[in-house]
């Protein structure tokens, strides 16, 4: 981490210091008020729990410290997506999606954003540099894509989006701001699934957007108070616990995956290996630039089908689940999701496990 991480560390960590009065307790309280006392229409914190609350407000102050930007929390990660999307486009307008990406996020481009008169092109995430933005409004990117790892140079779409007139939306989930920066970078808007890792214990689903323009920003809050796409207050609770020890555990996170990829790929039985931190990956470009390192993603094929199965069925370390970014080392075969990968293609998320036991394991499984 750089010493500007580490400085916003420390301030996300002690956020709420200089508002306590004597008595008051550290950990933010559950506020579960949906209504407060209101003798005056104005001039309120808060009025009515759908436009905001207490305790949204805490997780929202960790974030906007992580993020140097304004920040709106939502129920999801799809919820932050679909808000920056709505708030971004209108009838006639065109938006490019990567082709590789998040498939819900595909998915809501066809179902929802095509079907209110949206223009929808989906390029691979390899081939977005090279693409013409003339004529479109919004570009949307996902670096590292999700599962294929595949990356793409933020600042240089974000020159070549403003120049076409275009919003360039930067899908932050795979990195978190501590390990990749768009908005520094000239993205217009950040989205990001807290679910994963800034939540990072798979107990609560959780999403923000954030932006330093005012008034697209103003949209976005806005689009939360009258769509009624607002997150729980427990949930919130458990993002801002969850963001207190982010840095400890991506720190253990990403050295034990740079551990385990450089394993793997020397493995007989691992083909096709993807990991940003490894030198020979076509996206390790972006590592000492735009991310901090190789993250804790791990892409990688079996011979097939079966025996992409069978590997998980037999490890005991990792989880088969159909997310990333918690405690718990999980993994699943991304091509039953309809993902463009080999069916034997494993998504290998690294928890926090002790490396070495972790990757016994691994090796065991692969033996056997």
């Amino acid at each position: 981490m750089t010493a500007d991480a580490d400085a916003r560390i420390a301030r996300l960590l002690h956020h709420r210091k200089a508002g306590l009065a004597l008595g008051e307790p550290v950990v933010p309280p559950i506020s579960v008020a949906t209504t407060f006392h209101l003798p005056e229409a104005q001039g309120a914190a808060h009025y009515y729990g759908r436009s905001g609350q207490p305790t949204w407000d805490a997780v929202e102050a960790q974030l906007s410290i992580l993020e140097a930007a304004e920040t709106v929390a939502f129920p999801s990660g799809m919820a932050a997506i679909t808000a920056a999307l709505v708030c971004s486009l209108k009838a006639g307008a065109k938006v490019m999606l990567p082709a590789d990406g998040y498939y819900v996020t595909r998915l809501l481009g066809r179902d929802l954003l095509q079907v209110y008169g949206v223009e929808v092109a989906r390029v691979p995430t390899a081939q977005m540099e090279v693409e013409d933005f003339t004529g479109f409004d919004v570009i949307y990117i996902e670096t590292p894509s999700n599962p294929g790892l595949d990356t793409v140079g933020i600042a240089t779409l974000a020159r070549k989006a403003h120049a076409a007139g275009a919003l360039l939306i930067a899908d932050n989930t795979t990195m978190t701001p501590l390990l990749q920066r768009p908005l520094d970078l000239g993205a217009d808007l950040v989205v990001a699934a807290d679910t994963k890792a800034p939540a990072g214990h798979s107990d609560a689903l959780f999403g923000h957007v954030a932006g330093r323009d005012p008034n697209l920003m103003a949209r976005i809050r806005e689009w939360r108070r009258q769509s009624g796409s607002v997150p729980g207050p427990f949930e919130a609770y458990l993002v801002h616990r969850g963001l207190e020890t982010l840095e400890v555990r991506l720190t253990r996170m990403c050295a034990s995956a740079t551990v385990i990829a450089g394993r793997l790929a020397a493995h007989p039985k691992v083909r096709g290996l993807r990991y940003p931190g490894l030198p020979g990956d076509p996206s390790h470009r972006s590592v000492g630039g735009q991310m901090a390192n190789g993250g804790f993603l791990i892409g990688f094929e079996l011979a097939d089908e079966a025996a992409a199965e069978a590997f998980l069925a037999r490890c005991p370390l990792i989880e088969q689940a159909t997310s990333f970014g918690g405690v718990h080392t999980a993994a699943e075969r991304r091509s039953r999701w309809g993902d463009a990968v080999a069916e034997g293609f494993i998504r290998l998320s690294v928890g926090v496990e002790p490396v070495e036991t972790l990757w016994s394991t691994i090796e065991a499984a692969l033996a056997a």
